[in-house]
């Protein structure tokens, strides 16, 4: 959240329908430009963002103010930013280095179809406890797993659900997570306590998310794979890629990296630069070939359809249309904020929630909408947290009830706005629309639904010492 500003007195508290209207706005622009005319939703967030700056102005905030909180607004993406253009040449050299070849030609022998679904989304749920990162676990064993997938003959979007739940799982859950770090500092508890009572929303989701993937697995692979597919997908990576054991390293050793607290920015640039060192060792690669595999992403000619599709992608230019998106979600955002208008919804939310069921699901309703509106997970945690944690110590709920609030909603809804930096990441990372594999994020789409009803039926409510539990009011 960007930090308190000076205003002019003549400033006034925004409307309601002042605030509405940015928002009305902006979801019938890119309805129409997702739907009618088949575009993205760069402009429609620009122009909303110049609407809610003109509200801004009719409410007596100065341009000046207005921009400065775009520009505060965009500075909270940088990083995001920066570690996605680093994925985009990780990606490039990891091709090119035949490290995704061979995690693509050893999974391709590990994994059967029926049980693919389950398995993959397991497999994110280790990585990303283990690193604490759901965008360090997509962009590396997350590539792998959509290649495996493919060649499994398992439908795209639901591979991709299965890793953006399994992503998100560690990035809840772990406490190398800088959201799990975020959540129960802006709310006042503890970590591992807040840890540990998240474990009560978070399991029952993931165990009905892997009883979905299960049933999808059977129902998807229950006739045979084509054998000859499989072959012929193996053979070509022989045929074009020189196949090692050793290429498996750079993998654990980017997670490792993670694990052990170095940045992710560092630790996957690192990443990056042993793809291109390895390209040139394993594959004979030139280093102008290299270059541009990192630069403008690697292009596959093997002359199969499948394995061409999936290996020319990666990077830094192919990632440029989502920073731009980034851009302009957070110029939209931060015009939102600063102008008041996102205070003004919030205040509006509060006044609903009367009682813990309906408290919990104000939070929920005010992080997911956070995340669309503007659009960064942190923003949706730090402004939530700020807005409820005093009406949450007044109806005697402990805080750890909060923070656990913030991550079932703010963390888990984050990859299913295309927009947001968290769905744009995973969208172009995994080359998957956000809104394709959307209905296949078991885990995220599960827990926000989970949280409230756990809290309406008032099971685990953790109350203030000597506090009992507030009841929740009749409709």
């Amino acid at each position: 959240m960007t930090a308190a500003h000076p205003v002019s007195p003549a400033v006034r508290p925004a409307a309601l329908w002042e605030a509405l209207i940015p928002v009305i706005a902006l979801i019938f622009l890119i309805r129409i430009s997702l739907v009618n005319l088949e575009s993205t939703a760069h402009i429609p967030l620009l122009l909303s963002a110049a609407i809610a700056a003109l509200m801004g102005r009719g409410i007596g905030h100065r341009w000046h103010d207005i921009e400065q909180g775009i520009l505060g607004g965009i500075v909270l993406g940088l990083k995001a930013i920066l570690i996605l253009l680093v994925i985009g040449t990780l990606i490039g050299t990891w091709i090119a280095g035949g490290i995704v070849p061979t995690l693509i030609y050893y999974g391709l022998s590990l994994l059967s179809p029926s049980f693919f679904l389950v398995a993959a989304c397991l497999i994110c749920c280790v990585v990303s406890v283990a690193t604490g990162s759901s965008w360090t676990t997509a962009g590396t064993v997350g590539i792998a797993l959509i290649g495996v997938g493919q060649g499994l003959e398992v439908p795209t979007p639901m591979i991709a659900g299965a890793i953006v739940s399994g992503a998100y799982f560690g990035d809840k859950i772990s406490p190398l997570s800088d959201t799990t770090n975020l959540a129960p500092a802006v709310a006042g508890s503890e970590l591992f306590e807040h840890i540990r009572y998240m474990l009560y929303t978070t399991l029952p989701s993931l165990g009905i998310a892997l009883l979905i993937y299960a049933i999808l697995g059977w129902t998807h692979g229950s006739g045979a794979t084509e054998s000859d597919k499989v072959d012929l997908i193996r053979h070509t990576l022989e045929q074009h890629f020189n196949l090692n054991p050793l290429l498996l390293i750079p993998p654990l050793l980017v997670i490792l990296m993670v694990m052990f607290r170095l940045p992710a920015l560092p630790a996957l640039f690192g990443g990056a630069l042993l793809g291109a060192l390895l390209a040139g060792a394993f594959q004979d690669a030139s280093l102008k070939s290299i270059v541009t595999a990192a630069q403008s992403g690697y292009v596959s000619n093997t002359g199969v359809e499948t394995i061409d599709t999936l290996l020319s992608r990666g990077g830094l230019d192919n990632m440029l249309p989502t920073v731009s998106l980034i851009l302009a979600a957070l110029t939209f955002g931060g015009a939102m904020e600063r102008a008041g208008l996102l205070a003004a919804l919030a205040t509006a939310i509060l006044r609903l929630a009367r009682g813990t069921g309906r408290l919990v699901t104000a939070t929920v309703v005010t992080c997911i909408g956070m995340n669309i509106l503007a659009p960064d997970q942190y923003l949706s945690i730090i402004v939530s947290g700020r807005m409820y944690r005093e009406a949450y110590h007044d109806l005697g709920l402990h805080p750890k009830l909060l923070s656990r609030t913030l991550e079932d909603s703010g963390t888990l809804s984050s990859p299913l706005v295309p927009w947001n930096t968290c769905g744009a990441f995973m969208s172009t990372t995994l080359g998957v629309g956000t809104l394709t594999y959307l209905p296949y994020a078991f885990l995220n789409l599960l827990n926000p639904f989970v949280a409230i009803a756990i809290a309406f039926a008032g099971w685990k409510i953790a109350t203030l010492p000597n506090r009992t539990q507030p009841a929740n009011p009749p409709a």
